[in-house]
């Protein structure tokens, strides 16, 4: 397979609306090459009896069960607050909307 030229790398990046430098199509034309190569190495290991997977190992999630606590009043909560309202802390408009 040959690797992946200057002008695919060109293609991409106009794609991602990326502005790359010449010397970086070249620089990154190297890079893609060898990730292609290392997904094709991957992908011969990979029989079809290997089932695809996201981690090596299996993941599972450690949960413990919600139980009510003892916490903190809405009063204890904000009465350090430079600013509150309606029991919750009132911070600046940042987007603009209502």
């Amino acid at each position: 397979m040959p690797g992946i030229t200057r002008e695919e790398v060109a293609h991409l990046a106009r794609l991602a609306r990326l502005e790359l430098k010449p010397e970086e199509l070249e620089h990154f034309a190297g890079q893609l090459d060898d990730i292609i190569g290392a997904v094709a190495r991957v992908s011969e290991v990979a029989g079809q009896d290997v089932p695809p997977t996201s981690h090596p190992l299996p993941l599972t999630n450690v949960m413990r069960p919600d139980e009510v606590r003892p916490s903190l009043t809405p009063e204890q909560a904000l009465s350090g607050a430079p600013a509150q309202e309606q029991q919750r802390f009132k911070v600046p408009q940042i987007l603009g909307e209502d």
